[in-house]
């Protein structure tokens, strides 16, 4: 069950996250409004999460695969580049999350 809290958190986040743009600098009153409710949501669910699984873990899947999803919806929506140099990132970032599991489970 914690581990479906921490995709509802990631998800949260990465609904949090795509709004920023929207906000406009936190000028616009509701894509502000659900951004920072969004954000709240993911802080809520993360809360459940850590009661279980470690917080290292925790935070490490949650940044690790919150940045892979906001870098691939800016790609396909937001219409933002993708090199080389980035899949090179998110590849580290993925097999750094994977390592710290890998290291938790024991």
């Amino acid at each position: 069950m914690p581990y479906v809290f921490l995709l509802a958190a990631i998800a949260a986040e990465v609904l949090g996250t795509s709004l920023l743009k929207a906000t406009e600098g936190f000028t616009r009153l509701w894509p502000s409004v659900a951004c920072l409710a969004a954000y709240g949501v993911s802080l809520v669910f993360l809360t459940q999460v850590v009661k279980t699984v470690p917080v290292g873990v925790t935070y490490a899947m949650w940044s690790g695969l919150g940045t892979a999803a906001i870098v691939a919806i800016g790609v396909a929506f937001l219409g933002e580049s993708l090199s080389v140099v980035k899949v090179l990132g998110l590849v580290l970032v993925v097999a750094g999350v994977v390592v710290l599991n890998l290291g938790g489970a024991h």
